[in-house]
C-alpha cells in the first residue's frame, strides 16, 4: 500500500512540475501579452470540457432527425442516451490508461515537454508494438474520415457539392498554423456556443413550423435502416480518438477522469431536443434529407445557424487532423520544432487525401453511419475496453494501479464485466449489424449519385423534371 501511495505521489509531482514548468514558459514568452495568453493558451479542466463538449457534436447535429426517422423516436432516444454513456466510460478508460502510461515513463525519467502523447503510445508503451500498430491504424484512420465528414458536411446556397468543397476545403487547410490543442482555448469556447444555437434553432423552428401536411412517422420500417441509424448514434458519442491531445493539452491531465461525462450530459441537452423536434414536425421526409437544414425554411435564424456551423465544421476540423499532423510530424522528424510555419508547410501533405476523399464521397448521413460501424467501434469502444483488460490483468498490475476502480463501480471484477460487454455488445451490434447495414445503404448511395458527384440529394433541375 504505501508503494502505491509513494508512486501516486511521484506521480502528482512529476505532473506538477510540468505544469510549473508549462506555465513559467507562456508567463516568459507571453509578457506584456495578457489578452493573447488568456485567448491562445488553455490547459484548464474548464478549456477540456469546452474542447470535449464542442468536439463531441458538430454536424452530427445535423444528421440525428435522420437517424431518428430511420429507427423512431423512442429507440433514438434510448440510443443516444446507452451510447452518450457507454462513450463516457470509454473515454474514462482512455483517461486512466494515459495516466497509467505517463506517470511510468515519468518515473523512468521521460521528459514530455516538448513531445505530445497520443493513444498509440500509450498502447505501445502498456502493451507492445502490435497493439501500438493497431491503434495507430484504426484511430488515423478514423480521424482522416472525421475530417473528410467536416469537409462533405458544410452546405452552400451559391455553388454546387463539389465546387463548395473546393472552397471549403482551402479555408480548412489553414488549419495547420494551430500548433496543439493549447491554443484552441477561444475556438472551443466560440464552438460550443454554436452548436447551442444551432441546436436550439432546430428545436424552435420545428415546433414553431409545426408537422408537415399528411406526416407520417413510420420508422423503424427496414432493418437496414435501423442499424444504420442506431450506427450514426454510436458515431455521434465515439468523438473521443482525440482524448488524449486533449488531455495532454491540461496543466494537470489527471484530473479529467470525468470531464467526459460532464460534457456528454451537456450535449443531451442539444441532441435529444433538436433531433425529437425535427423528426416530429417533418417525419419519414428526413429519410431524403440527411442533413437537417435542407428541410427547415430558410430564414435570417436559419441563415445564422447554417453560417455558424461552417465556421464550427472548422474547428472540429482542426480537433480531428491536429492529431494526424502529430504523427506526421513525428514520421518526418519535425515534432519538436518550434516554427510554427516551418510547422505548417509539413503538415500541408496530410490535408490534400482529406480533400480528395470529401469530393469522392459527398454523400453526408450514410457515410457518418460507415465511419461509426467500421472505425468507431474498434477505435473508441472495442480497443479502449480490451486495453485496460490486458493492462490490469495480472494481480501486481492491479495492486499497483495508478487510478484504482471508480467509487460508482468499485470493483475489478465489476470492470472487468462491463468492458467484456461493451467488446461483445459493440462488436456484435455496432460492427456486425450496424457494418452490414451501413455498408448496403453507402453502396446505395454511390450506385445512386455516382463517385464526384456534383451535388448530393438536390432537388430536381426544371430541365430534368420536363424529362
Amino acid at each position: 500500500m504505501s508503494n502505491q501511495k509513494q508512486g501516486e505521489e511521484a506521480m502528482v509531482s512529476s505532473f506538477n512540475d510540468t505544469v510549473h514548468e508549462e506555465k513559467e514558459e507562456v508567463s516568459k514568452d507571453e509578457s506584456g501579452f495578457r489578452l493573447k495568453s488568456i485567448l491562445w493558451h488553455g490547459g484548464s479542466v474548464y478549456d477540456a470540457w469546452f474542447s470535449c463538449a464542442s468536439n463531441q457534436v458538430a454536424q452530427v447535429l445535423l444528421t440525428l432527425p435522420y437517424s431518428f426517422s430511420q429507427m423512431g423516436m423512442l429507440s433514438g432516444i434510448i440510443l443516444q442516451i446507452f451510447y452518450g454513456f457507454l462513450g463516457s466510460w470509454t473515454a474514462y478508460l482512455i483517461s486512466v490508461l494515459y495516466v497509467e502510461y505517463r506517470s511510468r515513463k515519468e518515473k523512468e525519467n521521460v521528459n514530455f515537454k516538448n513531445h505530445v502523447i497520443q493513444w498509440f503510445e500509450v498502447l505501445d508503451g502498456l502493451l507492445g508494438p502490435t497493439w501500438k500498430a493497431v491503434g495507430l491504424a484504426f484511430n488515423c484512420t478514423f480521424l482522416l474520415f472525421g475530417s473528410v465528414i467536416q469537409l462533405i458536411a458544410s452546405i452552400s446556397t451559391e455553388f454546387d457539392k463539389r465546387t463548395w468543397t473546393y472552397i471549403f476545403g482551402a479555408c480548412c487547410a489553414t488549419t495547420v498554423f494551430i500548433p496543439s490543442f493549447h491554443n484552441y482555448r477561444i475556438w472551443s469556447f466560440l464552438g460550443l456556443g454554436m452548436t447551442t444555437y444551432t441546436a436550439w434553432y432546430m428545436t424552435i423552428a420545428s415546433l414553431v413550423h409545426g408537422q408537415v401536411d399528411g406526416v407520417t412517422h413510420s420508422g423503424p420500417a427496414k432493418a437496414v435502416l435501423y442499424f444504420t441509424g442506431a450506427t450514426n448514434i454510436l458515431y455521434t458519442f465515439g468523438g473521443h480518438a482525440v482524448t488524449v491531445e486533449i488531455m495532454h493539452a491540461m496543466w494537470k491531465p489527471q484530473r479529467f477522469k470525468y470531464i467526459y461525462l460532464l460534457a456528454t450530459l451537456y450535449v443531451f441537452t442539444l441532441t435529444l431536443p433538436s433531433a425529437a423536434a425535427t423528426y416530429w414536425a417533418f417525419g419519414d421526409q428526413l429519410l431524403t434529407h440527411s442533413n437537417a437544414f435542407s428541410l427547415l425554411p430558410r430564414t435570417g435564424w436559419r441563415d445564422a445557424a447554417v453560417i455558424l456551423m461552417l465556421i464550427h465544421q472548422f474547428i472540429t476540423f482542426g480537433f480531428a487532423c491536429t492529431p494526424l499532423y502529430f504523427v506526421w510530424e513525428k514520421v518526418i522528424g519535425m515534432h519538436d520544432t518550434k516554427s510554427i510555419l516551418l510547422r505548417a508547410l509539413c503538415r500541408l501533405p496530410v490535408v490534400i487525401p482529406i480533400w480528395f476523399f470529401a469530393i469522392i464521397f459527398p454523400f453526408f448521413g450514410p457515410i457518418n453511419s460507415a465511419v461509426g460501424a467500421l472505425l468507431v467501434t474498434f477505435t473508441v469502444y472495442i480497443i479502449p475496453a480490451l486495453a485496460h483488460m490486458l493492462t490490469y490483468r495480472s494481480a501486481s498490475a492491479r495492486q499497483n494501479a495508478v487510478e484504482k476502480p471508480p467509487v460508482f463501480l468499485p470493483s475489478w471484477t465489476a470492470m472487468y464485466v462491463l468492458n467484456a460487454f461493451i467488446v461483445v455488445w459493440v462488436l456484435v451490434v455496432g460492427f456486425g449489424l450496424g457494418g452490414w447495414a451501413s455498408m448496403s445503404n453507402f453502396i446505395k448511395q454511390v450506385d445512386t449519385f455516382g463517385l464526384f458527384a456534383k451535388c448530393y440529394q438536390c432537388p430536381p433541375s426544371a430541365a430534368a423534371k420536363h424529362h
